[in-house]
């Protein structure tokens, strides 16, 4: 055979090779993406290929550009956010960049964070009817059933969108989206609203659907635990690029590299990679290419050494002490410069009061509340409450969505009023007294934060109350507040032009400067990066020098391991348990019942057989080693990442 021909049969080889290859359902080539007015670039040259049926997470900080990609797929770039767009966008064989948002989005379909926006219909079927009826089809009917059926939605098939709690709407809307048959959905971060049980559930029928349906799934996500469980690749984003893409174990045995972009590895990851370096296997621990990134993988790895282990654990007493400053600066001092909870330090506020003993602050006495009903019927919230909450109590309402913990915090604000029962609040009955006059003593932080800017700049919003009520010296004070959260710099700008993580230190500063006795916060984590995470973590262990109580509504069951020192579980709009933070989560019926999962490093140390639970990886650590620790339920939290500038 001449040269010629062999040249002529490699090529027939190599052609016959590429035609038996699946064709990718997004191919990005070369994309970039400019806001208009904005400095820089949002997307830088992306490069990506996803393949059918691949269960894609992009993950990267806040503003690193993940929703920006995603709005690309399905023609809201640039067809609904204008820009300056280059590049070329290919999904399920139509070029993107040149069809219409309608005509995308029969392949592609987008739930959004915040997904009550696109509740647009009045009860379940109708939301699961209404896009396959919008685009004409005669089977709308069927495809809105089918939808409901694929996702367990049958029950709610006639209920009322606004009767529904925050993990049926959110199911409710990816039924919505799974009506047109789409090719890919894309589910911008599916947890950030939901209580741990409806999260699983959320991420499991995305599995469902990948699996048994072949959907392309890609998500955009924080939570690196959700990754580990369900994804198969991890693309990783920072300021509009992307920095590489991984299969998924691959991906997050990258410790150093995730940490240096704030972004927490599962927990028993870091717990793995902890123990190595502690135990003198620095050099194994960095030239390991693989670490365990599931709960299975790392219980397998931590039972191998479970004869020391048990010898260990034996006379182990927790001990519920702060960590002395030397302490914290040492324990920092592990940390890099960008996760660091005691980097560039400020001035603490005057302490709010320093009493001898716990005064009542708040009191519940058989307090109900409910709404009426489409049907004039009484819908029941908050059901026969009784409750007394005291100075220096650091407070986590934690329960499924609905469970009334949001109704809980309006009603100690004065937002809503009990239809039976008696509410106290600082010694005053909050039926005798309007919501502004109770304001005076409680400060309430919305879950949305760019609810609360009325403002034109940061400093406005903060000093609206203090200058409307004539407080003397209030510009000293904002001056304080605005310092103390470090948004001096910041002080000018539009609060709803911030950024994640800085709108809800805008929004904690507007709370503080009404110099509250008593702070309620409504999900104060939800949808931060690692690093606004720790840093409102960080902010909230001070409240303590600030008011004298603080509550919050959460789902973020890490945070409650860390902050709180008193947990209400609450469900159906009863309290279901009242108790310590590690006492939680030995009670595993409860847990249940209410819809929440203990923290990764708990689950862990519970199948090690560990008494009582971790509450934290460095608990973990200290446990396994048979080393002194310092309560983790009592202390800023600090074990989260282990980095090379620790070593």
């Amino acid at each position: 055979m001449s040269s010629l021909q062999h040249a002529a049969a490699a090529t027939m080889t190599s052609r016959a090779a590429d035609s038996s290859a699946p064709t990718p359902i997004i191919e990005m080539n070369d994309v970039s993406f400019q806001y208009p007015g904005a400095e820089g670039m949002a997307l830088q040259e992306i490069r990506l290929t996803v393949q059918p049926g691949e269960f894609i997470a992009i993950a990267g900080t806040n503003g690193s550009g993940k929703s920006t990609l995603c709005k690309c797929l399905n023609g809201l770039i640039p067809n609904y956010y204008v820009g300056d767009l280059s590049g070329s966008i290919q999904v399920a064989g139509m070029d993107a960049s040149n069809e219409t948002v309608s005509s995308l989005s029969r392949k592609v379909t987008y739930v959004f964070q915040d997904f009550e926006n696109q509740l647009v219909r009045p009860t379940v079927y109708d939301e699961a009817c209404f896009a396959p009826l919008n685009y004409g089809y005669a089977d709308y009917r069927q495809r809105g059933e089918r939808a409901l059926a694929m996702l367990g939605l049958e029950p709610l098939r006639d209920q009322w969108i606004w009767q529904l709690s925050g993990g049926q709407k959110h199911m409710t809307a990816l039924a919505g989206a799974l009506a047109l048959d789409p090719d890919v959905i894309i589910v911008d971060e599916p947890v950030a609203q939901l209580d741990p049980y409806h999260a699983k559930l959320i991420y499991d029928k995305l599995a469902m659907l990948n699996k048994q349906y072949g959907k392309t799934i890609i998500v955009i996500e924080h939570h690196t635990e959700f990754i580990a469980d369900y994804c198969d690749k991890v693309v990783l984003m920072d300021s509009g690029t992307i920095r590489w893409i991984k299969p998924v174990q691959e991906a997050l045995s990258c410790v150093d590299e995730l940490a240096a972009l704030n972004i927490l590895p599962p927990q028993v990851t870091l717990a793995v990679r902890n123990w190595e370096a502690r135990r003198g296997q620095l050099a194994a621990a960095t030239a390991r290419q693989l670490y365990p990134i599931t709960l299975a993988e790392a219980a397998v790895y931590f039972q191998k050494d479970m004869e020391a282990v048990d010898a260990r654990q034996k006379g182990y007493q927790p001990q519920a002490a702060l960590p002395s400053t030397e302490q914290a600066e040492t324990i920092s001092g592990r940390e890099s410069q960008a996760l660091s909870l005691f980097a560039n330090p400020v001035p603490a506020l005057a302490k709010a009061s320093d009493a001898a003993s716990p005064q009542e602050l708040i009191r519940f006495a058989n307090v109900s509340y409910g709404y009426k009903t489409i049907t004039r019927a009484l819908h029941p919230v908050i059901r026969d409450l009784n409750l007394s909450i005291y100075e220096g109590e650091r407070i986590a309402l934690v329960g499924n969505n609905g469970a009334g913990k949001s109704t809980l915090l309006k009603l100690i604000s004065g937002i809503r009023r009990p239809n039976k029962g008696e509410l106290t609040v600082c010694g005053r009955l909050t039926k005798r007294h309007s919501p502004e006059q109770l304001s005076e003593f409680v400060s309430f932080i919305y879950q949305h934060p760019e609810e609360m800017f009325i403002e034109d700049s940061v400093r406005k919003d903060v000093e609206f109350f203090p200058k409307a009520r004539k407080k003397e010296g209030y510009s000293a004070f904002v001056d304080e507040v605005l310092e103390r959260l470090r948004l001096t710099k910041l002080q000018d700008r539009d609060g709803r032009l911030l950024s994640g993580g800085q709108q809800r230190r805008a929004t904690l500063a507007i709370g503080l400067a009404m110099r509250p006795t008593v702070m309620l916060l409504d999900e104060p984590t939800a949808s931060l990066d690692a690093s606004s995470r720790r840093e409102m973590t960080a902010m909230l262990a001070e409240l303590q020098d600030q008011v004298k109580a603080t509550l919050i509504a959460t789902h973020d069951m890490q945070l409650v391991a860390e902050w709180a020192n008193r947990v209400i579980v609450m469900h159906n709009g009863r309290v279901l348990l009242d108790t310590d933070t590690r006492s939680l989560f030995r009670e595993l019926h409860v847990l249940e019942q209410a819809g929440l999962i203990p923290p990764q490093i708990t689950l862990l140390s519970d199948r090690l057989g560990l008494e009582p639970p971790c509450l934290s990886v460095d608990e973990l650590q200290s446990r396994l080693t048979g080393a002194a620790f310092v309560d983790t339920a009592e202390q800023l939290p600090r074990e989260e990442v282990i980095t090379s500038g620790s070593h």
